[in-house]
């Protein structure tokens, strides 16, 4: 078992990275000053992963939805369900299944080693029958239901229907009824023995907690397992967009509006670019942005106007979202103003104030456990070391995010998505 310690030179900060004999990465970062811990346990599955091979065997294709349903099935075991559990201990508990992982997840101030064993001992103990997985479909087939009369919910997912032709990333995250129906115990087994193996898992420990204790439960409640080589299979998906308008009416005060702009998202993107987005998006889109003064001094857009990089395994695009009585005069507004930005350029004095802004939100995020344990989990799926971001934002050069600009905004390849 190997302990490597990462340290950053421009903050002092560091945590330890552990390649565990389990086969499990951990990662912890110790703060001394904290009174509370976080921990978050994931593997990199998520709603996307329906098409696969394990160890070069046969491609395997499961029901949409399979991923968030295993999420909800592994709080319940034999021995009682894993919420009861964490209530004797105080940790606050919860999971999550996005596109392209799948993580568990408590704090606490108390009780630490505790609340990590019921951790580890849950997510490593699957319990599935014929009855408990035909229980779940009433309960999961009621929140899909909630989701798909769900104004938030609706504007992104038609607006993903309109930039995508195959890429899974379209379809939602819980599924449909009609998928749900087709999961048996035995296909959650086997997608729980491809994606659930330890080398595919992450578990990210800050706050008080120390490495040694994080090290002592791993050592007794962890199981060796043999490393499985995933393929993840995804059809060719096309630079254009599918269409550029969807619409749908629902009770809603304000007309609600998701705007997307679509780049090729065969390669993920670097620390650097990453940092170059955040803050050319913040360059034209932030409440400093004359685009931003415009639409508001319009009435064009209220406060509930947001922004941001949404990418993963074969998809990537830039989302705007919020609230308009005339979402299409937003849309056209928009565009124009990045179309004046490619032909004049973009503002040195913009990118340098933008700049100081995210290094600042960047340096303060280092002030969050949770936040640091949800950046951890994401650099080591996406491979990345978690304080590269913090010096691609501190070293980036205006040049780069002009590169950025012309690499992720084509405004001739985006749709509006409106709910009514």
């Amino acid at each position: 078992m190997g302990i490597k310690e990462i340290k950053s030179s421009l903050t002092g900060d560091k945590y330890y990275k552990v390649k565990h004999k389990s086969g499990l990465n951990i990662y912890v970062y110790e703060k001394e000053d904290y009174s509370g811990s976080y921990a978050v346990f994931g593997t990199k599955y998520g709603s996307i992963n329906t098409r696969f091979s394990a160890n070069d065997g046969e491609i395997v294709t499961v029901p949409d939805g399979i991923a968030h349903y295993l999420e909800h099935k592994l709080f319940e075991s034999e021995d009682g369900d894993a919420f009861a559990k964490y209530a004797k201990t105080g940790a606050n508990a919860n999971a999550f299944t996005s596109f392209d992982k799948t993580c568990y997840l408590f704090s606490t101030t108390d009780n630490f080693k505790e609340s990590l064993e019921i951790l580890l001992d849950f997510v490593q103990t699957p319990y599935f029958t014929d009855e408990t997985v035909a229980k779940e479909q009433g309960i999961i087939g009621q929140e899909i239901k909630m989701y798909d009369d769900s104004p938030d919910w609706r504007v992104m997912f038609n607006l993903l229907e309109c930039l995508y032709h195959n890429h899974p990333v379209k379809i939602d995250i819980a599924g449909t009824v009609e998928s749900i129906a087709k999961i048996t115990p035995e296909k959650l087994y086997q997608c729980y023995n491809t994606f659930y193996n330890l080398n595919n898992m992450a578990l990210c420990v800050c706050g008080k907690a120390r490495l040694d204790e994080v090290l002592e439960v791993a050592d007794r409640l962890l199981k060796p397992s043999d490393d499985v080589k995933i393929t993840n299979y995804f059809e060719d998906e096309p630079y254009e967009i599918v269409k550029n308008f969807a619409e749908q009416n629902l009770p809603v005060a304000l007309p609600m509006f998701n705007i997307g702009f679509k780049s090729d998202g065969k390669e993920r993107t670097t620390a650097a670019e990453q940092a170059s987005l955040d803050v050319l998006l913040a360059m034209i889109f932030s409440s400093v942005s004359p685009l931003h003064r415009k639409l508001l001094d319009k009435e064009l857009i209220n406060q509930n106007f947001d922004y941001e990089v949404f990418e993963g395994p074969g998809y990537s695009s830039i989302i705007l979202g919020g609230e308009s009585r005339k979402p299409e005069e937003v849309y056209s507004c928009i565009k124009e103003y990045i179309k004046e930005l490619k032909d004049k350029g973009l503002s040195k004095k913009d990118y340098e104030i933008c700049k100081k802004a995210i290094y600042g939100d960047t340096m303060s995020s280092l002030n969050s456990i949770s936040s640091i344990g949800n950046n951890l989990i994401d650099s080591h799926f996406t491979d990345r070391e978690f304080f590269s971001y913090v010096d691609a934002v501190y070293n980036l050069q205006f040049e780069q995010v002009e590169s950025a600009f012309d690499k992720f905004v084509d405004y001739n390849n985006s749709a509006l998505s409106v709910i009514k």
